[in-house]
């Protein structure tokens, strides 16, 4: 008897063992440390799976998560991508949880072993938030461009809930993306489609991107601490009524490398058509660094280059303490009556920024001087307390190093810069921003920028 209750007593505590519980009186899960799914994504996602933690998965296909379902992807991971029409696409009502973190970011690449511009389609988002084109005849929705729709409607994107939350996106670098699946409508190393307010997006470097690093159709997703390096074309574009905030963001370009249809650092357009439609895209851009191809008067750089920021097609778009330099065009290129008219009615505010190194510092076209006059003497004269300037050189900008290659490259301003002073405020930044003194993505000694990146 007493060795049968010697054995039960036994028994019971290796049960209670096996069945420990934590503070909160929940059963611990053992972390797996192998996926039963396997190690490759080449089919659709309908149910919600996770990605384990410091592994390399390879994708063959355009993979769609969908039916509601979340991809969740741990810390650490690598996804290496076939070359070809292989994206990932975040469809409607689905999520995407990509947490990384300063020290283990998560890595989209190519699996090529040379990799190059264009590589595979990167990562597209489509949410439900509100957006001003129209498909099928139904306002309020959109095709994704690129490519990727299919008979259940998996690329349509647009709806009525601003706070849609299509999940989260954070120390994650996404690299060689924006595959060319159509003419003329290539996808984008992160192509986003009326992603809501409810998205987290923080930390993200798009590399060598075939098309434009970030792209916004529609929605209000905000964004910081962005990076775009060396994309084949524009690094920041927004269309169709996106009104997201975005502060903290750096771009850098190769200076052979451009697209035929002219590269620009921003390139802020309502609709294809300059039309009324709303809700009028109207973002706000606060603490931008954008370095362009010129570093030098006599640089050599690729034709195809154009402006630093290209405002235009009855736009709304706001830049508030940012830095311009380089670009072999202009500066801010107000293109349109629009334009023009939605800058003096305030629609459109453009302060506290600083052009280095581009002889048009400001400047119009499409008869926006109808309206305006000079852009130069209206920003800076004419309206003195925007603090908007230019310098002649892209080293009076006072940035440490910002054309050095590789690990040298350096976007901070040196102590004393011109970017260290005479910042604005404004209405519009408010709640999702934070107060800084300084212009440009980065204060003096800062490291955001770092670890997580590559270049």
């Amino acid at each position: 008897m007493r060795k049968l209750l010697f054995s039960i007593t036994a028994l019971s505590i290796i049960f209670a063992a096996s069945c420990k519980k934590d503070d909160d009186n929940k059963t611990v899960t053992p972390t797996p440390t192998e996926d039963s799914l396997g190690y490759t994504l080449n089919a659709d996602i309908t149910a919600n799976r996770t990605l384990l933690a410091g592994k390399t998965y390879t994708m063959t296909n355009l993979v769609y998560v969908k039916n509601g379902a979340t991809l969740t992807i741990g810390k650490g991971v690598t996804i290496k991508a076939a070359k070809g029409k292989n994206a990932l696409v975040i469809t409607r009502g689905s999520k995407i949880e990509a947490v990384g973190t300063v020290d283990s970011p998560i890595v989209f690449t190519s699996n090529e072993a040379s990799p190059s511009y264009g590589d595979w389609g990167g990562i597209v988002i489509l949410g439900k938030a509100t957006t001003n084109t129209t498909f099928n005849s139904q306002p309020g929705v959109g095709e994704i461009e690129g490519g990727v729709n299919n008979s259940n409607g998996d690329g349509i994107y647009g709806g009525t809930d601003d706070n849609d939350n299509s999940g989260t996106l954070k120390y994650v670098r996404i690299e060689y993306g924006g595959y060319p699946f159509q003419p003329d409508k290539e996808l984008n190393s992160l192509t986003m489609g009326a992603v809501g307010a409810g998205t987290t997006i923080d930390y993200v470097e798009c590399a060598y991107g075939y098309d434009d690093a970030f792209e916004w159709f529609g929605g209000t997703v905000n964004c910081k601490h962005l990076i775009a390096y060396k994309t084949l074309d524009d690094n920041f574009d927004c269309d169709f009524g996106f009104r997201g905030k975005i502060q903290y963001a750096i771009s850098i370009v190769d200076p052979a490398q451009a697209d035929i249809s002219g590269s620009n650092g921003f390139e802020i357009d309502n609709d294809a058509s300059g039309s009324d439609n709303v809700p009028i895209t109207a973002p706000v851009f606060s603490n931008v660094t954008i370095i362009g191809p010129k570093e030098t008067a006599t640089s050599t750089i690729n034709s195809n280059f154009k402006r630093a920021a290209h405002l235009r097609r009855n736009s709304r778009a706001n830049i508030f303490n940012t830095v311009l330099v380089g670009y072999p065009s202009a500066g801010v290129l107000l293109d349109g009556v629009k334009c023009a008219n939605n800058l003096t009615t305030g629609a459109m505010e453009l302060k506290g920024i600083t052009v280095a190194g581009i002889t048009k510092a400001f400047d119009t076209v499409g008869n926006s001087s109808t309206t305006l006059g000079s852009l130069n003497t209206y920003l800076t004269t004419t309206n003195p307390t925007w603090n908007n300037a230019s310098v002649t050189n892209t080293t009076d900008a006072g940035l440490k190093a910002p054309y050095a290659a590789g690990a040298s490259f350096d976007p901070t301003p040196n102590a004393g810069s011109v970017l260290t002073t005479n910042v604005v405020t404004s209405p519009k930044l408010v709640g999702f921003f934070n107060t800084v003194s300084y212009r440009g993505a980065c204060s003096v000694g800062d490291t955001w920028w770092k670890t997580w990146s590559k270049f």
